[in-house]
């Protein structure tokens, strides 16, 4: 039987009929093209965003245009890719019109699916009060799933639990079937296809059993709800009466189907993102999304934003002459009213490592002498490990720096130790939390705690573990375990004080296992009970910290100076969406970007070519390109490296040459008289003040 959607129209979905909304305002704080994409309210949409062209903007102004033309707050739907991005842009449509904009229903894919999942579980025939598994328990359950069918034992090296989750995720974020997951991006695992695809098999039963869900399937399973259950795809969508989604060009093929799901009924929706940064299709990442989006969508506008409002003219017009080089594209120009001229974005040839290193650190000194801050400045890279060398130098010259991408709160052993008790008390089924849970006490050991585990399984009230079959010995060990579970089981306090309790039962075993570092543990146990101060619910607690983990551990980091913020270091993939008034971008080579696994395929040569785009248009005033002639690998010992094909034939008239010079190498001082004739070489940190200027002693 087939269906069709008919809407009774309503004057609310026009402004026009709105005399009462002014656009004075709106003209006065947007450009043109900012203006059309937020007064355009029907229909399909697609705003093409360059970098640094408003785009966090004209969202927040269009949310306040929408509810100004009397569009009830609740009935628009605003997707991001961090409820950050989500709470910042609410709050802003707040002060732009009132605090209707606080009505507006936002937030990630993956919140807004767990939202509509709790509500409708039972109609996918699973327990409402479902865990949902972060990246490191999937693991584990795959780990364990894997050991319970004997692969662990094969003669030939079986995956490990990490490839074996990036394989089974790879295929839910691609819609693709393990088998060609396996073809496609593991072929040296090909020869175990039937036992990863069995694994994967048992996987989803082992979660469905035990009422659990991974990151993934918070998508999939809500596609499924809208697909297969009529009524609930009616209800949810007709509910949407403008859905607008931001970073577009970051959405995979699940996110794509349910963005058309969604606004089945109204039809109103507005895509924002930006082609040109589209580089994350190893996390699922589909770039034809947006591409492709006016071909799926009738009657679609395009609106590009390409009036830049953070760099200055000369770094864009390099950035211009970069991403010109991709081969698919949305075709757009780059360009400033507020900031002409500027500074030559700067190349930079160092003789080696080491020596790129100290020009980094020694022109970070310079800038700072020039009154920017530390944290105004930040030193790209490709992957985290480039930046060795230079944190060395950083921290021969007392630099403080912090470095993004590194282990994220919730990854901490003494976090997992604590979640590990709260995720007992929300579903007494998560056998993994309950063996991570009875590890920690003295005792119990991997097979007594299987035991135990066997046996939650079964169990009427798994808190009662004085009923359970382990032996009488063991189950003393679980005494004071058992109190907390019950004390904390029996009541609906607030998360903070189910937190502050399981805390209180667990920093005896802190201390006992983390006895050199336990102090530091302690101020991450804290700011944990700060954390949840926010969130009265233990489950919503525990879906954010699943779905958008917190950055910051104090473990393995150490107090900066007190005065003075620190220099950021970042790969480039971390640093989407940030800006600096100064951007150094480290090891700018052939081989690295772009790496050398993408040569020979154009697709993934236009992703690398995005990755550079996305690290020069981060900078605002200073941009400094740089790369060492001679490099090192432990195979071939010394060898001559290429500078980024990217970057190899830019214009002289778009950038600057730096060579480096070391001061120890430089001829004496010339006597006073000759010295007011000739100039003396520059010395490292320093160039020419012409465009293309510079010593040629050092080849580029």
């Amino acid at each position: 039987m087939s269906q069709k959607f008919y809407v009774i129209k309503d004057d609310n979905d026009s402004a026009a009929t709105h005399p009462a909304v002014s656009l004075e305002k709106y003209q006065s704080e947007l450009n043109a093209s900012q203006l059309d994409a937020v007064t355009t309210t029907r229909g399909a949409l697609l705003v093409v965003a360059g970098a640094g062209t408003g785009k966090t903007k004209t969202l927040t102004y269009r949310a306040g245009y929408l509810i100004e033309s009397g569009i009830a707050a609740a009935d628009i739907l605003l997707l991001t890719f961090t409820r950050r991005a989500a709470r910042e842009m609410l709050a802003r449509a707040s002060t732009l019109c009132d605090v209707r904009a606080a009505a507006i229903e936002g937030g990630t894919f993956h919140s807004y699916a767990h939202r509509m999942l709790r509500q409708y579980s039972n109609r996918l025939g699973f327990e409402r009060g479902f865990t949902i598994l972060d990246q490191s328990d999937s693991e584990d359950i795959i780990d364990l799933v894997r050991t319970s069918l004997n692969f662990h034992k094969k003669e030939k090296r079986f995956p490990k639990k990490s490839t074996l989750q990036n394989i089974i995720s790879s295929g839910a974020n691609k819609q693709l079937v393990v088998n060609d997951v396996v073809a496609l991006s593991y072929p040296h695992f090909a020869h175990f296809t039937e036992e990863i695809l069995l694994l994967a098999t048992a996987y989803r039963d082992y979660k469905q059993t035990n009422a659990l869900l991974d990151y993934d399937d918070l998508l999939t399973e809500f596609k499924r709800l809208l697909t297969s259950h009529t009524d609930i795809h009616e209800k949810i969508s007709a509910s949407i009466r403008h859905l607008m989604v931001d970073e577009y060009q970051d959405t995979n093929l699940v996110q794509d189907d349910l963005v058309r799901l969604l606004c089945k009924v109204h039809g109103n929706v507005m895509a924002v993102g930006d082609d040109a940064q589209s580089i994350y299709s190893f996390r699922g990442a589909n770039f034809r999304n947006i591409l492709d989006f006016p071909k799926k969508f009738a009657d679609c506008k395009v609106i590009k934003l390409e009036e830049n409002y953070r760099s200055t003219e000369r770094i864009l017009s390099l950035t211009n002459f970069v991403i010109n080089q991709a081969t698919e594209k949305f075709t757009k120009h780059l360009f400033t009213r507020t900031k002409p001229g500027g500074e030559f974005p700067a190349i930079v040839a160092a003789p080696d490592e080491r020596f790129q290193s100290k020009f980094i650190a020694q022109m970070v000194l310079e800038l700072r002498e020039e009154g920017v801050g530390l944290d105004k400045m930040a030193v790209l890279m490709r992957s985290s490990r480039n930046s060795f060398e230079l944190e060395l130098e950083l921290a021969k010259r007392k630099i403080p720096f912090v470095k993004y991408g590194g282990q994220k709160f919730t990854e901490a052993a003494h976090i997992k130790d604590v979640l590990a008790h709260l995720k007992i008390i929300l579903n007494p089924k998560d056998v993994i939390a309950w063996n991570r849970a009875l590890l920690l006490l003295e005792g119990i050991g991997p097979k007594t705690a299987q035991d135990f585990t066997t046996w939650v399984k079964q169990a009427q009230n798994p808190y009662n573990i004085e009923a359970s079959d382990v032996s009488p010995k063991y189950i003393a060990a679980t005494r004071g375990l058992a109190e907390l579970l019950k004390s904390l089981s029996a009541g609906k306090e607030p998360a903070a004080k189910l937190i502050e309790k399981v805390v209180q039962y667990y920093l005896p075993l802190l201390r006992a296992k983390y006895f050199e570092d336990y102090p530091k543990r302690e101020k991450d146990l804290e700011n944990f009970i700060a954390i949840a101060q926010n969130h009265p619910s233990l489950e919503d607690l525990l879906a954010e910290l699943a779905l958008e983990p917190v950055d910051f551990s104090a473990v393995g980091t150490e107090r900066s100076v007190d005065d003075e913020a620190p220099l950021v270091l970042s790969t480039i993939h971390s640093a989407k969406g940030l800006e600096w008034h100064s951007v150094f971008l480290l090891d700018a080579l052939d081989g690295v970007i772009p790496s050398s696994y993408a040569v020979g395929d154009a697709a993934e040569l236009d992703e690398e070519l995005r990755l550079l785009y996305v690290a020069l248009t981060r900078a605002k005033e200073r941009l400094y390109i740089s790369y060492p002639i001679l490099s090192y690998q432990r195979a071939i010992q010394d060898y001559l490296t290429n500078p980024s094909r990217f970057i190899a034939n830019v214009p002289p008239d778009l950038f600057e040459r730096i060579t480096l010079i070391d001061a120890r190498q430089m001829p004496p001082p010339l006597p006073q008289s000759a010295s007011q004739l000739s100039s003396p070489p520059k010395q490292l940190g320093h160039s020419d003040n012409s465009p293309s200027g510079g010593s040629d002693d050092l080849p580029f």
